[in-house]
């Protein structure tokens, strides 16, 4: 039985975007944060995406992230662009800036809050999918944007040849194998959804535990896809504690990525913008706890 294809490679980290401590972008943390996880894991970086804080970032600062993490990262993994705002033209424009950074993709977000018909998001992705020219993944995640991607929208838009892949954060699993019917490349966009995506034909994952879990990450997709269900299952099982610590908490994502870096020593603070806060102490103490849990610190 083939291997199902991954066309930005099997195991990616939608990577979080370092602030120094006068909120400016640590471009030096950033190209730390891209190389720890190339060097851990990952074949493929996801930048600017939520988890990058993207919504509190303009247009020259993601040019910026993009070039160091291009820079850090060279030819060791793919480099995938965050572009999906909720203004057609703000995206277009990320969506040409990201070509000309030479990046090996761009990753679209359903647009947030404002709740467009399947007729606007289909618009919106063909607009932004034409200016930037590069294989897209389309994202779906409804409990953040408000709007869940129709399979008729999805079977439309993969009439575009450059449109090849989804993160999917809906959590059907029957839809996600649907999706691969209609010939996406489907990646998990929940790291303890992974294996039930896995089971139905997806190819890999967008993590934000892969931050600290990368390898151990890595080899569950890998020992799944090669048939050894139980060495899969037992990795999943070891991994639950950080599951919970990094994902199962309020204040989650960039929040709860920023002190796991800062606790295994990748990065020297945890600074977030605002509308987030970062972790408390006693949140910190919780995520320490679970890591330690998982086998991931010690």
């Amino acid at each position: 039985m083939s291997l199902p294809e991954a066309p930005f490679g099997r195991m990616l980290t939608a990577m979080v975007t370092p602030f120094a401590d006068d909120g400016s972008v640590d471009l030096d943390g950033v190209a730390r944060v891209a190389d720890h996880l190339v060097r851990n894991g990952n074949d493929g970086v996801v930048v600017s995406g939520t988890t990058g804080e993207s919504p509190t970032t303009t247009t020259e600062e993601d040019g910026r992230i993009l070039a160091a993490v291009k820079d850090a990262v060279g030819d060791r993994a793919t480099v995938v662009a965050g572009v999906g705002t909720n203004s057609t033209a703000h995206s277009v424009e990320l969506a040409e800036q990201a070509a000309k950074l030479g990046v090996d993709g761009i990753l679209l977000v359903t647009p947030y809050y404002n709740k467009p018909s399947q007729a606007g998001v289909l618009e919106h992705f063909r607009r932004v999918v034409d200016a930037g020219g590069l294989p897209t993944m389309l994202y779906d995640i409804p409990g953040r944007t408000g709007t869940t991607i129709a399979l008729e929208t999805y079977q439309r838009a993969r009439e575009w040849d450059r449109v090849i892949a989804v993160k999917d954060a809906v959590g059907d699993f029957p839809r996600a194998s649907r999706l691969t019917q209609l010939g996406y490349a489907v990646y998990s966009g929940d790291d303890p959804a992974t294996l039930g995506f896995l089971a139905h034909g997806g190819c890999g994952l967008v993590s934000v535990v892969g931050h600290v879990a990368g390898r151990e990450l890595a080899a569950m997709i890998d020992t799944f896809l090669a048939g050894d269900h139980a060495s899969a299952l037992t990795t999943y099982n070891r991994l639950l504690p950080a599951f919970d610590a990094l994902m199962d908490v309020a204040n989650y994502g960039a929040t709860t990525a920023k002190a796991a870096l800062q606790l295994v020593g990748v990065l020297d603070n945890r600074n977030v913008r605002g509308p987030l806060v970062p972790l408390d102490d006693d949140e910190v103490a919780a995520l320490r706890a679970g890591l330690v849990a998982a086998g991931l610190l010690s």
